[in-house]
């Protein structure tokens, strides 16, 4: 009798000891939460590799901020005059990157402007009808559909980032979450080129207040730099949200 009692006190003893090892956090396992690594200082969150957000309701983009919310981050952007395009290479911001399922962005980008879009076996896009932001067109051919960057890969290099490392250019150019990323037609986005707001605005005036706004996300959100007269034809596009 004696002996059991021993026995079944050391059974006692080492069940306590493990329950303590347990609970001191000292086995092999992560805790929750320890094992996020926060993003680099200044770098979006957003990054190839997923299907992106959706536009709220009312914008054709997702990630839009509101018209004063647009206002405080223009206001904050520093002014300064176009950087040199020494060194500007396409080729520098890898696009389209690949999202999964054979899918690249572009075709990502196309089944969330369209309507009724319609992929073959290779994600490409058959069938389906888009609206032109920028000026009003409804398409019915994925093939006469741009994916235009809101702001332009050359406007982005002369305004800060020619001095940023090829994995922040490659999201730059491949951004689903902010508001970089629209189909339109083929005849505006060449129109378009690479010129800032104060050269160049939609022919769709109605598009004006969703488009000063995007611009604004965006170069506040890569932290991009403005020119006096980018920044006042944009405070333009932002008092057009009012009319």
């Amino acid at each position: 009798m004696g002996r059991q009692i021993r026995v079944r006190g050391a059974v006692l003893a080492a069940t306590v000891l493990l329950a303590v090892a347990g609970c001191s956090g000292t086995g092999t396992g992560t805790a929750p939460g320890k094992d996020a690594k926060p993003s680099a200082a200044g770098t979006p969150s957003s990054a190839p590799g997923g299907a992106g957000a959706q536009p709220a309701s009312g914008d054709v983009l997702p990630g839009m901020v509101g018209v004063e919310a647009a206002r405080t981050r223009l206001a904050a952007l520093k002014v300064a005059p176009p950087g040199t395009m020494a060194g500007y290479s396409r080729a520098k911001f890898t696009h389209w990157a690949e999202q999964g399922d054979k899918c690249d962005t572009r075709e990502v980008v196309l089944k969330r402007d369209g309507k009724d879009v319609v992929q073959d076996a290779e994600c490409k896009a058959v069938s389906g009808t888009w609206k032109s932001l920028y000026d009003g067109a409804v398409v019915t051919e994925a093939s006469k559909m741009d994916i235009d960057h809101i702001v332009p890969l050359a406007e982005g290099w002369r305004s800060g980032a020619a001095g940023w490392d090829a994995a922040r250019r490659k999201a730059f150019a491949n951004d689903l979450t902010h508001p970089q990323l629209l189909s339109v037609t083929a005849a505006t986005n060449r129109s378009k080129g690479d010129q800032s707001p104060d050269l160049w605005q939609p022919p769709d005036k109605a598009s004006w207040c969703q488009y000063g706004r995007a611009w604004t996300t965006v170069k506040s959100t890569y932290g991009l730099t403005v020119t006096e007269p980018e920044k006042k034809m944009l405070g333009t596009m932002l008092d057009s949200c009012a009319a």
